[in-house]
Order: structure tokens, then sequence, then C-alpha cells
């Protein structure tokens, strides 16, 4: 199956707003140690040490607000499935790090809107 031009411009989009939050927590002291991690339970775009926290973040990429602000899209269920994913890292790990839950909003302009403990 082929993807629609709409579905490759939300992939692209998706995947340059992540590049831009990964840079964005490196200024910040931030050590990225997973990208897209991948689990049983889904995927964290990224997971990052931050001080003595370990963050696990969902990138929303937008082009406008027409449908609301992207941190309105990460909901109850998206939420769920980020402490699943946590708890699968502690697993992989073997320990529990001091953990938070961040959203990161970037706009079509590159401008960075960082919620920590978003959740």
């Amino acid at each position: 199956m082929q993807n629609s031009p709409q579905d490759v411009h939300k992939k692209v989009l998706g995947k340059r707003g992540e590049k831009l939050v990964e840079e964005y927590l490196k200024t910040q002291g931030c050590k990225i140690l997973k990208r897209n991690y991948r689990t049983p339970f889904g995927e964290a775009d990224l997971v990052v040490a931050d001080g003595d926290e370990v963050a696990f973040v969902e990138v929303k990429a937008r082009t406008s607000e027409k449908y609301g602000a992207p941190r309105e899209a990460v909901g109850q269920s998206k939420q769920r499935r980020y402490r699943k994913i946590a708890e699968f890292f502690w697993w992989q790990t073997g320990e529990e790090p001091n953990a938070r839950f961040d959203v990161a909003e970037v706009y079509a302009d590159g401008n960075i809107e960082y919620f920590k403990y978003a959740y």
C-alpha cells in the first residue's frame, strides 16, 4: 500500500520535530538514551536522562493549531501507554529511575514549547 502525500508530509513533519526536540534537549544538558524506543506497548519518541530523572518524551509536531494545541492530542490512552513503556524500560534496564512524562510541541516555524511533568 502506498502512502498518500498527506501521510508522507506527516511523517516528515514528525521526524523533523523529533530531531528539533532532541537538539533542544541536548542544549538543556540532557543525554539522549533512546530515540523511537519501541516496546510491546508502543513507542516513545525520546527517552532522555535529565539529571537524576529519566524523561519519556512525546513529540507533537503541527503546522497550526487549527485542531487545538498539539499537547491536547496526548490523551489518557497515550498517557497509559507511556506509563507501560516506562515500566518496560525499567524492566529492561533493571533499575527504576525517577521518571517523568514530558510533551514537546513543535510548530512548522521550528518553535518549540516544552512541558515537563505534562502528566
